[in-house]
């Protein structure tokens, strides 16, 4: 497959992943009135992980590779899945605008781009901090004109979408180093799996503890599950690993940026939500500050460096 082809497949994956994701936070806010974060986010994983186990039993695929490859797996899902999720849905319950939540998790490009080069030796450029930054102010202009600042919520919940930052951006960087010591041992199914499994059994206590399992359910509610299951646990996470292959952490997380404008536009389409001006402008200075970050090369790497899993 030559340069261009390898290039367009990449933006073609970077394209869905960005509509995917995004979608899922259209699809939380259909949930949560019937069902407790905690008790969502279990049975989302609790039926996926079961999903995925029928189809490795029945392809015969469903093997036990190892404790490290398994923990690594469990580890990535927890802090990508369990814990990004759980920081976000909690401070949106706990009553923290949603502007604000969207405007401390596009923090993550710029945490993903400081840290890159001590995890995973891959430090960012200059032009990719340029368009880091780019980025930011185009989320801030798209977010900003509609947050509304209030009192709502406690000091510790405006401080609870911090978790979501850490937690995807230690995710993508270790599953980023593993791709370039060349210890990704799992196919994406088998990886989906663990991880998934992992995030159910640790939202197990909490979904019980603190929520009884209470779920009310309705047709709505069983239509936005299986779009979370199917569409975004399955899909958009299975993109962004696919993409992890051929992409360094920084331009993954770049495509974050896109995340409140695109967001809004879904909103309008699905809603008839107000779409403002700076919808559009935050959108065009958030694609500009991500097309700065992957100007570098967005083709595949071309070398692996081998190693013993670990």
């Amino acid at each position: 497959m030559n340069n261009a082809n390898d290039q367009a497949r990449v933006l073609a994956l970077a394209a869905a992943f960005v509509l995917l994701w995004n979608s899922g936070f259209i699809g939380a806010a259909w949930g949560l009135p019937y069902a407790g974060t905690f008790t969502l986010l279990l049975l989302r994983y609790l039926v996926l992980a079961l999903v995925l186990w029928m189809v490795l039993v029945w392809r015969r695929r469903l093997v036990w590779p190892g404790a490290a490859s398994v923990g690594h797996a469990a580890t990535v899902g927890v802090l990508a899945h369990g814990v990004w999720l759980a920081c976000v849905l909690i401070s949106l319950e706990r009553g923290v605008p949603a502007g604000i939540v969207a405007l401390v998790v596009a923090l993550q490009p710029l945490a993903t781009g400081a840290f890159s080069g001590l995890v995973t030796g891959e430090s960012a450029t200059a032009r990719q901090w340029a368009g880091l930054t780019l980025g930011f102010a185009g989320v801030a202009v798209a977010v900003g004109a509609r947050i509304e600042w209030s009192d709502a919520g406690s000091a510790f919940a405006y401080l609870v979408p911090l978790g979501s930052v850490i937690a995807i951006t230690i995710a993508t960087l270790l599953q980023r180093r593993r791709e370039l010591l060349g210890r990704s041992d799992l196919p994406l199914d088998a990886t989906l799996f663990y991880q998934s499994a992992a995030t159910a059994l640790v939202l197990v206590v909490p979904a019980i503890v603190l929520e009884g399992m209470a779920v009310t359910w309705a047709p709505e509610f069983v239509a936005t599950m299986a779009w979370l299951i199917f569409a975004v646990s399955l899909g958009a996470y299975g993109l962004m690993w696919r993409l992890l292959e051929d992409l360094d952490a920084t331009r993954l997380a770049s495509l974050f940026y896109l995340g409140p404008p695109v967001t809004m536009l879904m909103g309008w389409l699905a809603f008839g939500d107000r779409l403002q001006a700076t919808d559009l402008v935050g959108l065009l200075i958030a694609a500009s500050g991500v097309a700065l970050v992957y100007r570098r090369s967005a083709g595949p790497r071309t070398t692996k460096t081998s190693g013993p899993d670990s």
